[in-house]
């Protein structure tokens, strides 16, 4: 297969976004606006067969094109799309796929750390774009998608399907509107049992259906050492960004958006590690997460072992754990009967929310108020607002993206940078943080439930990180360790471009 030179692609991405940066006015002169959208996805594991499910769905799009690093996983992909008569295109390089003309929009699935990089390309070749979440893999080249998509006029959407749900939508505005009062604290949960990802004894062998350099990407080009490739990505730093990137963008972006917060909080701090085993990651399996906004304190908790030691039902890739799925009830521990959703504490009641597009309000006495339900309307959301080119109408602007995955990366830097301290000695340096020592009060009766003793197995104390106010920047004591974390040191030639300097 022909292979784009980096020089070749950035003269044709540059001559295409000259060519179709457009106006709401010209779009409708262009293939797409008045006939079908032609898509294409990029990575076809986990949530790109979700992508293709989903646009298939969509009355007037049209797949055209397929691209993975995996040749074996493109044609299991593209023989399915024949079994149907359709016929589709198939890429390695996304590069080549973006240089093609015969394209409006493509969605991306592919691993945390190419979602940026691969979506700003995809805005510099004129493309409209869908990227999962989180939209970065760290706070910076977040920032860069956002000003590539103002500076090509893209439509750019991110992966934070929960707030298309007309109930989350009409719940956020209810308790905003004052029904419940003021805002307590926003919590969110992940509490999803995930195994050890094991051992390896070298360094994984590549399949040689895999172009690993183009996997990698912007990360070090070195086989990890871990067993499996795939998924288990989420679990290195280097890579992913952890269940504080992996499921709490969704539970910390519902969050923030019932507290009515547009940027960065003032101060964050982590408590948490990777305990109940010692394997391959480096990213927590518990974990508490402070963030500390004006309105009230922003609370995220991830749970990766069972509820107790022994319980039966290990999570499959999704989280999911055998027929009793994602949520509480013997395999899981719960909060409230919340095992993966949010719990809004509010002076005069609460807001549930146990799966992704309903919530139920209670007042203090626990008698329901009202309930709010909804659907996934995410990917038509989109492709809507590819003809309408009012992206005033984005369920998930990409700001709004770039925030909440911001969020996960501020949790993992005060996580990085703590030491481990002994119970006694966390207990006296958070006894100040009322909503945090009684999380993490919690958290260690569930690892004690998992037979894990936080004084033989200290958690980490993340460093208190202080925001810049109005910024993307740190100040204070802890800045310059912090500041450096904010971005990674690029492999070339999968450099993201620095599109607009973080104020």
């Amino acid at each position: 297969m022909h292979t784009l030179s980096r020089r070749s692609f950035l003269k044709t991405s540059a001559l295409v976004t000259v060519g179709t940066a457009l106006s709401a006015r010209s779009w409708g002169q262009v293939a797409g606006a008045n006939g079908d959208i032609r898509v294409a996805v990029v990575g076809l594991n986990g949530r790109g067969r979700s992508h293709l499910q989903s646009l298939q769905r969509i009355k007037g799009v049209r797949v055209v094109a397929l691209c993975d690093i995996d040749t074996t996983v493109l044609a299991r992909a593209k023989a399915s799309f024949a079994s149907e008569g359709t016929e589709v295109k198939t890429h390695v390089d996304l590069r080549e796929l973006l240089a093609s003309g015969d394209l409006d929009a493509v969605t991306i699935a592919s691993p945390n750390h190419q979602h940026s990089l691969q979506a700003i390309w995809a805005c510099q070749a004129g493309k409209d774009v869908y990227v999962e979440k989180p939209v970065s893999h760290n706070v910076w080249e977040g920032r860069q998608l956002v000003a590539a998509a103002a500076k090509h006029q893209r439509v750019v959407q991110a992966g934070t399907q929960i707030r298309s749900g007309a109930g989350l939508q009409e719940a956020v505005a209810w308790v905003r509107a004052g029904n419940l009062g003021k805002i307590t604290a926003a919590r969110g949960f992940c509490y999803k049992r995930r195994e050890s990802i094991g051992q390896a004894d070298g360094p994984l062998q590549i399949p040689s259906t895999i172009n690993f350099d183009l996997w990698c990407g912007p990360a070090p080009l070195v086989p990890p050492r871990r067993k499996r490739l795939h998924y288990d990505w989420h679990w290195v730093h280097v890579t992913g960004n952890g269940d504080v990137g992996n499921q709490g963008i969704h539970q910390m972006d519902i969050a923030r958006w019932f507290l009515g917060e547009r940027g960065l909080p003032r101060t964050t701090l982590s408590v948490g590690g990777r305990l109940g085993y010692v394997d391959d990651g480096d990213t927590p399996n518990t974990q508490v997460v402070v963030h500390d906004y004006a309105s009230a304190p922003l609370i995220f908790e991830v749970r990766g072992l069972p509820a107790k030691a022994g319980e039966a039902g290990a999570a499959d890739e999704a989280g999911r754990t055998g027929k009793k799925g994602r949520g509480a009830g013997g395999v899981m521990d719960n909060y409230r009967g919340v095992g993966v959703g949010n719990v809004i504490d509010c002076e005069g009641g609460v807001v549930v929310t146990t799966n992704y597009f309903t919530a139920t309000a209670y007042d203090q006495a626990g008698k329901v108020l009202k309930e709010f339900k909804g659907v996934d309307r995410h990917m038509q959301n989109f492709i809507d607002v590819v003809r309408s080119r009012k992206t005033a109408q984005l369920y998930g602007p990409i700001e709004e993206g770039h925030v909440s995955s911001a969020l996960c990366h501020l949790g993992n830097i005060s996580h990085v940078l703590g030491s481990t301290v002994a119970p006694g000695v966390l207990r006296e340096k958070i006894k100040g943080h009322a909503g945090l020592a009684e999380a993490t009060g919690r958290m260690i009766e569930h690892l004690a439930a998992n037979g894990v003793d936080a004084a033989k197995s200290p958690l980490t104390r993340g460093v208190p990180l202080t925001l810049a106010p109005g910024k993307e920047s740190f100040q204070g004591e802890f800045a310059k360790e912090a500041t450096p974390l904010l971005t990674r040191n690029y492999r070339a030639p999968f450099v993201v471009p620095d599109l607009s300097r973080m104020s």
